[in-house]
C-alpha cells in the first residue's frame, strides 16, 4: 500500500504552462479514470489556478507515466510535463496535502480559498477516490481548519483578489470613486468585486456568459448585468476591469477591445486577470495606457503581504506534523492488521495441528493434563508472536512497515494466490 502525489504548481511551472494543465470539474472524472486504468486503487485530482495534482492510492509503476502523458498532451509540440513536475510518496505526500490545505504551500501564504478548493476536488473525485483518499482528504480539511483557528496565518491573508486590488491602488491615486467592470460570475469574481467595493470602487457592470448568473451578482452589488458580448464596448468607460471567467481560452482579445480603449483619450485602464487559463490576450497590454496583471504578477505583492504572517509558520507546521503522525498511525494499521491476522491464523493452525498430533501419542494423559499442555502451547505461541506484532505496528507507524511485512509474507508463505 502507498499514497503518491504527482503534479505541478506555481513553484515548478510558469502561468502559461499551468493554465494548460487546469481541469474543469467536468473534465476531472475522465482524467482520473484514464490514470486509474494504468493501475491505482483510487484517485483525487486537485486542479486550481496554481496547481494540478493527482493524489493516488496504491499506484502501479506505470501510473506516473500515465499522469505525465495526460498532462503532456495539453502542452503539445512534443513537450513533456514531467520537466515541470514533482512526485511525493507516503508520509511526504500526506504532509504535502496538509500543507496545501493549510495555505502553507500557496502562492499567497495563508490564502483562504485553497481549503474550499481542496473540498471541491474531494467532492468531484469521490466516486473514484477510494477509502484511503477519502480519509486523507477529510483529515486535510480538518488540518486546514485547525491552522486557521489556532494560528493567525490567515488573519488579514491577502487572497488573489485582494492582492489584485492592491495592485490597482498603485495605478490610481485613489480607488474610491473609480468604476469597475467584472467579467465572470464565479466565486473568485464575486470575492474580487467585494474587495473592490470595500475600497470604495463602484462596480457598475457585471458580465457573464450566463446572463442570469450575472444578474444575480449584479443585484447584490447594485450593478447592471450584461452578457459577455455586450461588455467589450464598456472598456472605453470604466477604470478597472477584473476578469475571472471559466473560459478555456482568452475572451478579452485585441480585436474585441482595441476600438473601445482607443476612445479613452489616454486615461489609464487597469485590467486584472485572475483566470486560469488566462482571460486576457497578452497583446492587449500593448494598447495605450493599459496596465495588465495576471496571477503571476501578484506574487510579489502577495509575498510582501505574507511577510507579516511568517511568524505563524512554525506553529502551523507543528499542527501539520502532529496530524501527519495521526493519519499515518491509522494508515499503518490498515497495512498491518490483515497481514498480522493471517499470520496469527496460520501459526494457530500449526499449533493446533501439532498439539493434536502430540496428544494422540499420549492417550494416558488426564483431561486436566491435556488442558495444561494446550494452555502451554497457546502461551508459547503468544510469546513468540508478541515481539513481531509490536515491531510491525511500530514500523508501520514510522513508515517502515512495508519491507517488514513483505519479509513476513515471504518467510511464512502468506502471499496471496495471485502472487502479491
Amino acid at each position: 500500500m502507498s499514497i503518491t502525489v504527482l503534479g505541478v504548481n506555481h513553484r515548478t511551472a510558469p502561468l502559461d504552462v499551468r493554465e494548460r494543465f487546469a481541469h474543469t470539474a467536468g473534465e476531472v472524472p475522465q482524467a482520473l479514470e484514464r490514470v486509474l486504468a494504468a493501475g491505482a486503487r483510487g484517485g483525487v485530482l486537485l486542479s486550481t489556478c496554481n496547481r494540478t495534482e493527482f493524489y493516488l492510492a496504491e499506484p502501479d509503476d506505470a501510473v506516473p507515466e500515465a499522469v505525465w502523458a495526460l498532462l503532456s498532451e495539453r502542452l503539445g509540440a512534443g513537450r513533456s510535463a514531467s520537466e515541470y513536475g514533482y512526485v511525493q510518496r507516503d508520509r511526504d505526500a500526506v504532509r504535502h496535502l496538509y500543507r496545501v490545505s493549510a495555505g502553507l504551500d500557496s502562492m499567497i501564504l495563508g490564502e483562504p480559498q485553497i481549503q474550499g478548493q481542496v473540498r471541491d476536488a474531494w467532492d468531484v473525485s469521490k466516486p473514484l477516490a477510494g477509502p484511503v483518499l477519502h480519509r486523507l482528504f477529510q483529515s486535510a480539511l480538518l488540518v486546514g481548519a485547525r491552522v486557521r483557528s489556532e494560528t493567525s496565518l490567515a488573519t488579514g491573508a491577502a487572497s488573489a483578489p485582494s492582492a489584485a486590488v492592491t495592485v490597482a491602488g498603485k495605478i490610481f491615486t485613489q480607488l474610491a470613486g473609480r468604476s469597475a467592470l467584472i467579467l465572470g460570475a464565479g466565486d473568485i469574481a464575486e470575492l474580487a468585486a467585494t474587495c473592490l467595493v470595500s475600497e470604495g470602487v463602484r462596480v457598475t457592470l457585471v458580465a457573464n456568459r450566463t446572463y442570469e448568473r450575472a444578474r444575480a451578482i449584479a443585484e447584490e452589488l447594485g450593478a447592471r448585468a450584461l452578457t459577455l458580448d455586450e461588455a467589450w464596448e464598456h472598456f472605453g468607460d470604466c477604470d478597472i476591469v477584473l476578469s475571472s471567467t471559466a473560459a478555456p481560452h482568452a475572451v478579452v482579445t485585441w480585436d474585441r477591445v482595441a476600438a473601445a480603449i482607443g476612445r479613452r483619450g489616454g486615461r489609464p485602464l487597469c485590467i486584472l486577470d485572475l483566470a486560469v487559463p488566462r482571460d486576457v490576450e497578452p497583446a492587449v497590454a500593448q494598447l495605450e495606457n493599459v496596465f495588465l496583471y495576471d496571477l503571476d504578477d501578484l506574487q510579489a505583492v502577495a509575498a510582501h503581504a505574507a511577510a507579516e504572517r511568517r511568524d505563524d509558520i512554525p506553529a502551523a507546521e507543528r499542527i501539520v506534523t502532529e496530524e501527519v503522525e495521526r493519519f499515518w498511525g491509522w494508515y499503518g494499521g490498515l497495512v498491518v492488521v490483515p497481514v498480522l491476522r493471517e499470520f496469527r491464523d496460520r501459526m494457530e493452525a500449526v499449533r493446533a495441528a501439532e498439539l493434536e498430533r502430540t496428544l494422540r501419542r499420549l492417550p494416558h494423559l488426564s483431561p486436566e493434563d491435556r488442558d495444561q499442555i494446550e494452555y502451554f502451547s497457546q502461551a508459547l505461541l503468544n510469546k513468540f508472536l508478541h515481539q513481531p506484532t509490536v515491531a510491525l505496528k511500530e514500523a508501520a507507524r514510522a513508515g517502515r512497515g512495508y519491507g517488514l511485512l513483505d519479509a513476513l509474507k515471504r518467510l511464512f508463505g502468506l502471499e496471496r494466490r495471485d502472487g502479491t
